[in-house]
Parts: structure tokens; sequence; C-alpha cells
């Protein structure tokens, strides 16, 4: 895992850079998202492929409750990835109000992502 960290207006982003599949539950979250707050980053930035698969499916509760730790300690979360593969109403109606409110964002691409923080 390498951490890449970007400077915005909106704050210091953390890149997280893996092949890996790196947040299997909340416990891991919370470490890299602390390691990544103590560095110094207000946002991190992950890679769909860096979370767990059960992530996306909202039954599970898993992107609730690492959601609830970046909402705690005021982190916010970016998560590039294709999620028009996903056909659930409620994940989309999920990352619509997520992107919604600026906290948490799904975006598809690094640049969307770089763009939504570079531009405030």
């Amino acid at each position: 895992m390498e951490i890449k960290f970007i400077s915005t207006p909106e704050g210091n982003i953390a890149e997280i850079i893996s092949d890996d599949v790196l947040i299997k539950n909340q416990e891991e979250a919370l470490d890299i998202m602390m390691n990544c707050l103590y560095q110094g980053a207000d946002i991190l930035l992950l890679y769909e492929k860096n979370m767990n698969p059960a992530f996306f499916d909202l039954s599970t509760k898993l992107a609730g409750d690492i959601l609830q730790k970046f909402s705690t300690y005021r982190a916010k979360l970016i998560v590039v990835g294709d999620f028009s593969k996903y056909s659930s109403k409620s994940l989309k109606d999920f990352i619509y109000e997520s992107n919604a409110q600026k906290r948490i964002n799904f975006v598809s691409s690094r640049d969307e992502a770089l763009k939504i923080f570079k531009s405030n």
C-alpha cells in the first residue's frame, strides 16, 4: 500500500494506492483512516477494488458501519470505481444521496475525484 498526498483548497487528499483489497471490515477502514488523518489528510481517496465487495451490498451493513466511522471523525471519503455494474436501486440511491452531501463521494475516475475538491 502506498499513500500519496495531494494538496487542494478543500484540504489534503490521501490517495491510497494498492492492487489488494485493503478494507475488509470497519476495523481496517478505521486503521487506514486514522493513519491518513494522523499524517495530515482531510480526505481519503480509495478505489472500489480496495473495498470488500460486501461494502456495495447494503444489506451487509458494512458500508453504513464504515461510513459512520468517517462521519464520527469528520473525514471525507472519495471512492473511485465503476458503480454502474451494481443493479441495486438502494445502492444507486445511497450513492446519489452521498454525492449530494459531498462528505462521501462515489465517482468514476481519479480526475473527477480531484475536480470535486480543486474547484471549491
